[in-house]
């Protein structure tokens, strides 16, 4: 049904129908590269094909959707200047691969950078050198499963609860940093890590 719909919509250029499909996550991932493709010069398409991907992509179970179609898009994006915005969405995405990461991770827009920076695909050495960039950015480093124990310590004393909170759910944290943030001043921070430690048995 889908596939005739698609045909119409790109032999008629009607990029409001292409949208529309976009929108739905269970579109196969062949038709969103078919879209991709033939309209990667439009900013509307490409940012919804970014969305699109995002909405597929969860980051609980991060190989239900992994598909070498989904990672030659999300490489293609982030190379795409024709929109600066979708670039967001490969930062955040668990499927990109580490060298694109590594190339967003010195992208101008501080969004851009923080998102590599919560990607549990992002290198450890890479993540070190967000610890001296701006706020935004840092602040993803505390729920990042590869960030150096030895920054998670320095960010057990970040003023920031938010920052706090996401490192006393971090599970890949050691235990003593863990253990740490269970006599945190902010009651939601330490029955975070309270629940942590108590998941570890």
């Amino acid at each position: 049904m889908s596939t005739e719909k698609l045909q119409n919509a790109l032999a008629n250029s009607d990029t409001a129908e292409l949208i529309e499909l976009l929108e739905d996550k269970t579109l196969p991932i062949e038709e969103v590269q078919a879209i991709y493709n033939a309209f990667k010069n439009d900013k509307l398409i490409v940012g919804q094909v970014a969305m699109n991907l995002s909405l597929r992509t969860s980051v609980y179970e991060r190989d239900k959707e992994y598909s070498p179609v989904m990672v030659e898009l999300l490489i293609d994006i982030a190379s795409n200047p024709i929109d600066m915005g979708a670039r967001w969405a490969v930062a955040k995405n668990p499927h990109t691969p580490v060298e694109v990461l590594r190339h967003l991770s010195t992208d101008s827009i501080n969004l851009v950078r923080a998102l590599v920076a919560s990607n549990p695909s992002t290198p450890s050495d890479v993540l070190e050198k967000f610890f001296s960039d701006e706020k935004i950015v840092r602040d993803g480093l505390s729920g990042n499963p590869n960030t150096p124990p030895k920054l998670l310590k320095i960010l057990c004393d970040d003023n920031d609860k938010m920052v706090r909170m996401r490192l006393a759910e971090n599970r890949a944290a050691p235990k003593e940093i863990i253990s740490v943030l269970v006599n945190d001043n902010d009651p939601d921070v330490s029955k975070a890590a309270i629940a942590n430690l108590g998941e570890r048995g």
